[in-house]
Formats: C-alpha cells, structure tokens, sequence
C-alpha cells in the first residue's frame, strides 16, 4: 500500500469523503475531487516513470480504486473511465502493441479521458454499433449517435468512441477519439438517478463529430473477434469497474463490523448487538464474501500485469470477477444495513447513500446474463440453432 498511499493520503482520502454526502444529495460533479486527484498525481500513475508517471499495474491501480471507492464510489466510478484508457494503453504496450501510445502522450500532458462507447438497445457492446461513423473528405471520420453514461461527463477533453462504417458483410467498426471542443459534441445532462450521482455520467450526442486521422487507432470487423484492443478494453474495464465495488463492498463490511457495537438490546440486560450470535454469523458471512473477493481481484490484475496466458477461459475469468464484485457489494451494504438498525433507512446516513450506489452495479457490462452466457459457452460450447 505504500506507493499508493504517497498519493492517496489520510487526509485527501478523508477530504473526499466528506464531500460525497454532498454531492450526492445535490446531484453534482466531483469536481473537487477529481482537481486534487489531478494535482496529487492519480491520473498519470500508471505512466511509466519516463513519461512522468509512477509505473503502477493493474493490481495496484485497482487497489488504490477499492480504496478510493470506499470513501467515495461516485468519484472512484467516475475516475474510472479515465484509469480504463490509460490501463488499455498499458496492457497493448506490454504486449507488444503500442497504437494507443499517444494515449500515454495526451495524459502525460493533463488531458482527461473518457468512455464514450456504451450506447441505448445495443447488448452487442464492442462487437457492433448504432453509432454511424462516415469518412470524412478532410481525412479521419465523423461521427453520428447517442452515447450513454459518459462518466466525467464535465470533465473529459478526449472522447473514446467507435461507430459502424458500412452495412451488411461490409460493415467495419472504427475505433477513434474526438475532441471535447468539436461542434458535433454536446452533453445531454439527463443523469439524474437512484446512485453513483456524482459521476455525472450524462449522455453524450454526437452529430458528425470528428476524429482526426491520426486518432482512428482500430478498425475491426463487425462480431466478437480475437484483436488484442477487445481484449485490452474488456480486461481493463471488468477490473477496474470491480476494484470499485470491491471497495463498497470493504466499506460495507467495515460498517457492519462497527455499528453493532454501538448498539444495546434492551432485552439481553444492555448487551452490545456486536455479542449477538446471529449478528456475528452474518458479519462473518460478509467477510467471507470480501476475503474471497480479494483474492479474486489481485490474482486476475496480476495476471495481466504479468501477461500470463490463460487462453480461452480469459473472458470468463473478467466477467466472473465483475459480476462476483458487484453481487458482493450489493449483499454486503444490505447485511449492513439489516445489522446497523433502522436509522440508516433515513436520507443521509452513509449506508443509505452506498446502498443506492452499489445498486449501479446492475447495469455496468458484463451484466448477469451476458456473464453467464460466457461462461456457459466456454464451458459448453457456443448455442445451436
């Protein structure tokens, strides 16, 4: 924990914390938030040293994410997106691709990046798009569609987008970035909903935005296929989007440790409900839970920093591991609550707020189905007709 607590401090950590209530109930950007992030050096960590930034793997991004996320899952879910590009350059790099090497240039010069790729009725994901993306007579492409939950959404100067060029057996998707400052670009501020407020993850319209040349980095066919850029945004998005719930989820567990000590039954002569044997099996159940979870997220993260080859049972592992962290952060803040009284079903109180956060775990890919159909085709085989 040592070189991420040079950048996440007590103090920060603490500061973070105590604007998160805020937010939420204003249903505002970090924006605090991510301005000392920026200055204590968290955007560039995963640079190398030569480019200005600390070297950190994926095992130790997503350690600091868990830490930062059980101060704050809004602020760690919406630096997410940033982390998620600056890791998918790292793990292309390391395999011996460097077409998102100007990646690394743009965050080592201050840009802030952003996800701009999940779109309304496309279950797809990256193997197809309802985006249209049309070459454009200046070179590069133009793109035109709606795109969701664009977290740092206030925030981010550089747009990562794809669309679909063509149709039928000669559709292609292309993979670019746009500009923040594009005229096709503009931020539709609807995220107004139950949890994780402060991401601001408004949807984004883009209406012939524009992607220089020399940001069109991909262009892949239609239907799930074998380039490393798939592998390299699966794994660097299913990681880290864990490492924030396994950080709600240690939150959980810590406050289903602590309130039922401060809690009495008047009708056991004022003992502490921290004595309760029910109460202890269910708090224990929820370490259970997060002792499991941790393993879990440190062998997988390791395993890409040390490029270990797992074949085909590579996807399964990241879904399984997204959806295993999303399922334990929504058990965990509900035996919380269930263990620290009725108080915390009030507005405000802390668990409130995380139980709603980690309700968002529903929806972020791979979601329960798409998991399960992955794994079931690993071990089965694709469906037949």
């Amino acid at each position: 924990m040592e070189p991420i607590r040079a950048i996440l401090t007590d103090e920060l950590l603490e500061r973070i914390r105590s604007r998160a209530a805020g937010y939420d109930a204003d249903n505002t950007f970090c924006a605090e938030d991510l301005l000392e992030l920026r200055e204590a050096g968290y955007l560039t960590a995963m640079l190398p040293p030569e480019r200005g930034g600390r070297g950190w793997g994926l095992e130790t991004t997503t350690a600091a994410q868990r830490l930062l996320a059980a101060h704050a899952p809004a602020t760690a879910l919406a630096v997410n997106m940033h982390l998620v590009w600056s890791a998918v350059a790292q793990l292309l790099a390391a395999r011996g691709d460097h077409r998102l090497d100007f990646v690394q240039d743009w965050i080592a010069s201050g840009e802030i990046l952003a996800f701009g790729i999940s779109e309304a009725g496309n279950d797809s994901v990256l193997f197809d798009s309802v985006t249209r993306a049309e070459p454009s007579p200046t070179g590069g492409y133009d793109f035109t569609g709606l795109k969701i939950f664009t977290s740092l959404a206030p925030a981010w100067t550089k747009l990562g987008v794809f669309g679909k060029e063509g149709d039928g057996d000669d559709a292609r998707l292309v993979h670019g970035f746009i500009d923040r400052a594009d005229p096709g670009v503009e931020t539709i501020e609807n995220w107004d909903t139950l949890g994780m407020r402060a991401s601001q993850s408004h949807s984004t319209r883009l209406d012939g935005a524009h992607a220089d040349a020399n940001t069109i980095h991909s262009i892949l066919p239609t239907g799930p296929n074998a380039d490393p850029l798939v592998f390299g945004i699966f794994a660097a998005f299913l990681t880290l989007t864990a490492s924030v719930y396994v950080g709600l989820a240690e939150r959980g567990a810590e406050l289903a440790a602590e309130r039922p000590a401060q809690r009495t039954s008047l009708g056991h002569g004022g003992r502490a409900l921290s004595q309760d044997p029910d109460i202890r099996w269910q708090v224990a159940d929820a370490g259970l839970e997060i002792l499991r979870l941790d393993a879990q997220l440190r062998m997988t993260t390791r395993d890409l920093d040390d490029v270990v080859d797992h074949g085909s049972s590579w996807f399964p592992r990241l879904v399984t591991l997204r959806t295993h962290a999303g399922d334990t952060a929504r058990r965990t803040i509900q035996l919380a609550m269930q263990v620290s009284g009725g108080g915390q079903y009030f507005r405000g109180s802390e668990l409130e707020r995380l139980y709603r956060d980690a309700l968002a775990s529903l929806y972020h890919p791979s979601d329960a189905e798409s998991a399960h159909s992955t794994v079931a085709t690993w071990l089965l085989g694709p469906p037949t007709d």
